[in-house]
């Protein structure tokens, strides 16, 4: 029985709760084990997908979040940058519902996360993690398609769903029986993302997806980011805490410092900035800045 903090975060994601250990034996019996529920529709009316209104995050007595205001457009990659402790794990959290907000709001699709039905809301919402957080003891093809099985679709637009993810994220057929332990990191990171676009979701959390590869691994796959960013225009909050990663990949950049807000620019603002805490982010890695 395998134990995997990752794979069992990536599980709660999902909504499994107490049941994620049940997925292996229902999904190898190729049962459908929890009801179905409704894709995502969107709501918004001001095309804004994911808002923070003055949302303040408090666990135990610490303020994880303080005053946190900030909207998400469809298509547009958010970046929450910052120093670790300084809540951008905690806000990715707070849209797909693993936390809810002591105060304020959040809202995705223009409706308040606490009225969605948490697990909907999280099987809508593609998540990827550092070191992808695959279930060890499922194959390939049985990771990727965790959640449209869970969404009771038809077998053969399984398989057609399949063999196009593996396309889009440059994964061989070969690889489809394997387990995750015989890939290497750069495949693993790939299964994930293709985990996570399974189901077609509008909006992807990426924790520090790419933060245990090796530079030269992690280079080609934030380029491969960007092409399938480019052509599927998902609306992506990704979370890192590398300024070179920031400035790359994101749209926008959020920077936040002990839980609060410290301001919102694009990339080529925050690049050029004369703001003295964000040249301490840019000095720090000046040799490697794309911009």
């Amino acid at each position: 029985m395998f134990r995997s903090y990752f794979s069992e975060t990536w599980a709660l994601t999902l909504g499994f709760g107490a049941k994620w250990r049940e997925l292996r034996l229902e999904m190898r019996n190729d049962a459908i084990p929890f009801q179905h529920r409704q894709p995502m529709e969107t709501r918004s009316s001001t095309g804004e997908m994911i808002e923070f209104r003055e949302v303040t995050c408090t666990l135990g007595e610490e303020k994880v979040l303080r005053e946190f205001s900030v909207s998400v457009s469809k298509g547009e990659t958010l970046v929450l940058l910052g120093r670790s402790g300084s809540g951008k794990t905690t806000a990715l959290k707070l849209i797909n519902r693993l936390l809810l907000p002591t105060y304020g709001e959040v809202n995705v699709n223009g409706r308040k996360t606490e009225a969605w039905d948490k697990i909907a809301l999280r099987r809508s919402i593609g998540w990827v993690i550092q070191e992808s957080g695959l279930f060890p003891h499922y194959s390939v093809e049985a990771n990727i398609a965790i959640v449209p099985r869970l969404e009771r679709w038809p077998r053969d637009r399984v398989e057609t769903r399949l063999t196009e993810l593996m396309q889009i994220v440059g994964l061989p057929p070969d690889l489809r029986k394997r387990y995750p332990h015989q890939l290497s990191g750069g495949q693993r990171q790939r299964v994930g993302v293709a985990r996570a676009l399974a189901a077609d979701p509008e909006i992807l959390l990426m924790d520090e997806p790419f933060g245990a590869l090796d530079a030269i691994t992690r280079a080609d796959i934030q380029k491969e980011f960007l092409r399938l960013q480019s052509n599927l225009r998902k609306t992506i909050v990704l979370v890192t805490h590398e300024v070179r990663e920031a400035l790359l990949l994101g749209t926008r950049i959020a920077l936040l410092e002990k839980g609060s807000l410290l301001g919102l620019w694009t990339k080529e603002e925050f690049a050029h900035s004369t703001d003295p805490k964000i040249r301490q982010y840019l000095e720090s890695d000046r040799a490697q800045l794309p911009i």
